[in-house]
């Protein structure tokens, strides 16, 4: 039987680690999550300003896996023409000390990425600020 665009492909396997990484771990997927959760990215072209340079396809696929998943809501803000923005969902923000542990063990652990200041890394322990 052919799975349809609005199904979710089965887990491989019962682990809630292999079930995150089977929703969240392609190249593009945290990254647009990251741009929604901590720079307020909503619409289709501030996504496309992410300076990763993601292409337009690629973007499509991904607004739409996270959309099925319940990480993301569309939101149509124009009729003529149709135009949408992005909203995390409960589900999606919960995400977020998941991507601000991903964020603080990056900038100790790999190097060429940007080292955080001690201001923001406070921040980010109390869950306000943005990276």
């Amino acid at each position: 039987m052919a799975r349809t665009r609005t199904q979710i492909r089965p887990l491989r396997s019962a682990c809630p680690i292999a079930g995150a990484l089977d929703l969240l771990g392609d190249r593009w997927t945290l990254l647009v999550l990251r741009d929604a959760l901590f720079f307020g990215r909503r619409l289709f072209r501030e996504f496309l300003s992410s300076p990763e340079r993601i292409s337009s396809n690629t973007l499509t696929a991904r607004l739409a896996r996270l959309e099925r998943c319940g990480l993301l809501r569309r939101i149509a803000y124009q009729r003529k023409p149709l135009r949408y923005r992005y909203e995390p969902t409960p589900k999606g923000r919960d995400l977020v000390p998941l991507l601000r542990e991903a964020l603080l063990w990056g900038s100790r652990h790999v190097p060429g990425t940007r080292q955080l200041t001690p201001a923001l890394i406070r921040a980010l322990a109390r869950g306000a600020g943005r990276p």
